[in-house]
């Protein structure tokens, strides 16, 4: 990353040294007010933003989650989805979520963030239907549990025969 700052005239007669350093990683531009600029490839700004947004909401959850009572669906806001975990289970999303945030740091990318809150709002889905919460969390499968299934039989829709 280059240490140079680039004046406001530079966009008009070094633009592809502009360009160039913002593609490198970031491009300082010194307006005439002494307003420093930065210019930076999209994504890295796309996963700051998410970086940050998802930091202020862990934040709120870790706050949340210390008090002694279990937090409304209205104090959770944009994270009601994780209503339908138990605390055990809120204490494991909010250490997930500290690690893959260090990790989506370091690496200038939300995917690992993106992935990681995905996973937990499938898992949040499937705990929302009764009968799944119920086999999902039951724990051990007992061998009435299991029952046999038969082999669908093939079957001819009206006008397929005719075709062979």
């Amino acid at each position: 990353m280059s240490d140079e700052i680039f004046q406001t005239s530079d966009l008009a007669t070094r633009r592809t040294d502009v360009v160039k350093a913002a593609r490198a990683g970031v491009a300082r531009v010194r307006d005439k007010d002494g307003t420093s600029l930065v210019m930076l490839p999209e994504g890295e700004l796309d996963a700051l933003q998410e970086l940050a947004d998802w930091s202020a909401a862990h934040l709120r959850l870790e706050a949340l989650l210390r008090r002694e009572t279990r937090p409304t669906v209205a104090e959770l806001g944009d994270l009601a989805w994780l209503r339908v975990f138990d605390d055990d289970d809120l204490a494991e999303f909010m250490a997930e979520l500290q690690d893959v945030l260090i990790a989506a740091h370091a690496d200038k990318s939300a995917a690992a963030l993106h992935t990681c809150i995905h996973a937990w709002r499938v898992t949040a889905r499937q705990l929302e239907d009764p009968l799944r919460r119920e086999v999902l969390l039951r724990g051990k499968l007992e061998a009435g549990d299991l029952v046999g299934a038969s082999r669908p039989a093939d079957t001819v829709t009206a006008g397929s025969a005719d075709a062979s």
